[in-house]
């Protein structure tokens, strides 16, 4: 039998980095065909409940503080969604003879789910970039077919999350949310992302109450400099205002650019 035809050995430890090659590989193929070359990112909780669900889903009554988290939650489902077509009518009418600027989520539920489901929304062309987990589901049913992809390795999925943005939004999210924001901004602030890459950090509450920016001031931990390096705000229109004009700045003249 062929070395690369044997599932048992492709499965095996021994075979581990050609798992690695593949999951680079593999993608690069996708995307080659489907002529993409820039993405922007929207990141964000994958329990965040779509509006029309968050009634049925939200916490018990008695529980006032949690059932106005949760319906906030539920508000930015709505405004990823919004934003997300938003930025896909606006990149659909670009002269560029390419597509441009494609709508690329996690995947999975919540705040992906709404990416994806918002550039559908806008009939765009979108990327899921799923994982395989325990507990997680299959990837959302509004991502364009080629492009729903699922990884093993995580450091490969947020190797494509940043080597093709141009533009990531975080919305509110958990642990896995938190750990891609760090690593984006770490990857900016020392410069191995080259690229000009504006951050929106959407739900001004959220952000400021999960990541105290002026304790690690007051620490000297972090400059005042660094928060340049993204917008905090809780409009859509502000986010795509920002965007758009980020992008048409820096994100066109930077044509092919890379890490």
């Amino acid at each position: 039998m062929k070395a690369y035809k044997n599932t048992q050995f492709l499965d095996s430890p021994d075979a581990r980095l050609l798992r690695i090659v593949a999951e680079f590989v593999e993608p690069a193929a996708r995307f080659s065909r489907n002529e993409i070359e820039d993405t922007i990112v929207f990141m964000g909780s994958a329990r965040a409940p779509e509006p029309a669900d968050s009634a049925e889903a939200e916490p018990p009554p008695n529980d006032d503080t949690q059932a106005q988290h949760w319906k906030a939650m539920a508000r930015y489902y709505q405004d990823c969604r919004e934003l997300a077509k938003r930025i896909t009518n606006w990149s659909k009418r670009l002269p560029e003879g390419h597509r441009r600027f494609v709508v690329c989520s996690g995947g999975g539920p919540g705040i992906m789910e709404a990416a994806n489901r918002g550039a559908s929304d806008a009939d765009g062309i979108n990327i899921g970039l799923g994982i395989s987990l325990p507990n997680e589901q299959e990837n959302n049913p509004h991502i364009t077919r080629e492009l729903s992809l699922e990884f093993h390795y995580f450091f490969m999925r947020k190797f494509w999350f940043a080597y093709m943005a141009k533009a990531v939004v975080f919305f509110p999210g958990g642990f896995g949310t938190m750990d891609e924001l760090f690593e984006i901004l770490t990857l900016l602030q020392t410069g191995k992302i080259r690229k000009h890459l504006p951050l929106v950090l959407f739900g001004t509450d959220y952000w400021k109450r999960a990541v105290d920016f002026e304790m690690l001031i007051e620490y000297g931990t972090i400059n005042r400099s660094d928060l340049e390096l993204f917008l905090i705000t809780d409009s859509v229109d502000v986010a795509f205002d920002y965007l758009t004009e980020q992008l048409s700045r820096h994100g066109v003249k930077e044509h092919g650019a890379t890490l």
